[in-house]
Order: structure tokens, then C-alpha cells, then sequence
């Protein structure tokens, strides 16, 4: 009979598997940005990790999942398997009743989030042209924010908070449009915004485009759903 493995050994394990994984993904994000993703092989980010190649491959799965792992972990902020709809703030934002909070949390959130995201989105946009993986993960990387901005746009609906000219679908588009990393990095980083004043035009933007200026929060009961269309 084999002997019984103790649950510690198996979590140490898991714990230096999941190490070894975070090493490689931020050798990789590192040497994306510092080099571009065409010029990065995947022998460099093995010697950046301090880690075999077979390993780079056996951890990750090699450069395209790696670069994929760097923008999803940099999306919610750490590796932790927790999607982004069950994060703290999205489930805040859920229970807020007023419109306008949930916007300017949102700015915050999408200032945060873009720190860490647009070098990783600028790899991304040089590489799509020459990569079909990298074309594929830059289209999902579309699909996902849009998809977010649709759950976003509906809870401004659910409060009555939208422009009447404007359907939930079509706030999405316009919060979809404005929180694209590439206007992160042409304001903070291009024109040298302070992020504190990125943030402050982005809820000004995002309220004044989305909602009416007589907008009052209801004072009690739950935000009525409001089925949206194009």
C-alpha cells in the first residue's frame, strides 16, 4: 500500500507551483514591455524567472498564455481565481443606489486598473498586426471590456439614471469607448496627466454623458430593472 500524502506537502507544492507561475508571468510582462512581444523568447523569460525553459512551458504554457496571464492578473489586480463580476467593488456598486457614485467609483476602479494594464495593451496593439494569437487575445480582451460595460450600463439603467436618448446598450458603448487603456496611456503617460486628474475627468466625463442633469437618487427601495435594446 502506498503511504497516505500529508495535505501540507500537497499545499506546499501548490503554493511553489503557483509561485514558480507568478515568477514566470512577471518575467514575461516585464520583458513584453521592455522589449516587445516579437523580441521576447521564450528563453529570455526563462533565464528572467530563474527557471528552466521546459519549466516556462510545463507553468504556462508559453509566450501567448503567459502575456494572456499578465493582462488578466493585472485586470483584477493579483492571481487570485476570483472573476472580476464576484470582485468586492463590483458586488458594492450592485447593492449603491445612487448613479452617479457608481460612475465615479467605476473611474476610479478603470484608474487603477489602468496603471497596470496599458503597457501590457500597448505590447498587445504592436503585436496584433504581425500575430494572429496576439490579433485573437486582443479581440477577447474587446469582447470582455464591452461585456463589462453592458452589466456597468445596465445598473445606471436600473436606476432610472440614463439620458432618455440613450439606451443601456448605447451607455455601454460610450463607458466601453472611454475606459480603453489607450486613453490612459495618451493622457498619463503621452501628455503627463497626473492620474488623480485622469480619474476626476473620467467620472465628470462619465457622468455628464451618461446622466440627466435633474438625476435624483431614490432614497429607499430597490433600483427598478430596465430591459434595454439597440
Amino acid at each position: 500500500m502506498e503511504p497516505v500524502k500529508k495535505p501540507y506537502t500537497s499545499a506546499l507544492r501548490a503554493a511553489q507551483a503557483r509561485a514558480t507561475r507568478r515568477a514566470i508571468v512577471d518575467a514575461a510582462a516585464r520583458l513584453f514591455v521592455e522589449r516587445g512581444y516579437g523580441a521576447t523568447t521564450v528563453d529570455a523569460i526563462a533565464d528572467a524567472a530563474g527557471v528552466s525553459r521546459k519549466t516556462v512551458f510545463t507553468s504556462v504554457g508559453g509566450k501567448v498564455v503567459a502575456l494572456k496571464l499578465a493582462i488578466d492578473w493585472a485586470v483584477v489586480g493579483d492571481d487570485e481565481p476570483v472573476p472580476m463580476l464576484e470582485r468586492p467593488h463590483v458586488t458594492a456598486a450592485q447593492q449603491e443606489p445612487d448613479a452617479r457614485r457608481i460612475l465615479a467609483d467605476y473611474a476610479r476602479t478603470v484608474r487603477e486598473v489602468s496603471s497596470r494594464i496599458a503597457p501590457l495593451n500597448s505590447v498587445v496593439q504592436a503585436a496584433a498586426g504581425l500575430d494572429a494569437d496576439i490579433r485573437e487575445l486582443a479581440e477577447q480582451g474587446r469582447a470582455q471590456r464591452l461585456g463589462g460595460m453592458r452589466v456597468l450600463a445596465q445598473l445606471v439603467a436600473d436606476r432610472d439614471a440614463l439620458k432618455p436618448d440613450l439606451t443601456a446598450l448605447e451607455a455601454a458603448d460610450v463607458l466601453w469607448l472611454f475606459n480603453d487603456p489607450a486613453v490612459y496611456h495618451r493622457l498619463v503617460i503621452e501628455q503627463r496627466w497626473s492620474p488623480g486628474r485622469y480619474e476626476q475627468w473620467l467620472a465628470s466625463a462619465f457622468i455628464s454623458l451618461l446622466i440627466p442633469t435633474g438625476y435624483r437618487p431614490k432614497a429607499t427601495g430597490r433600483p427598478q430593472r430596465r430591459e434595454s435594446s439597440r
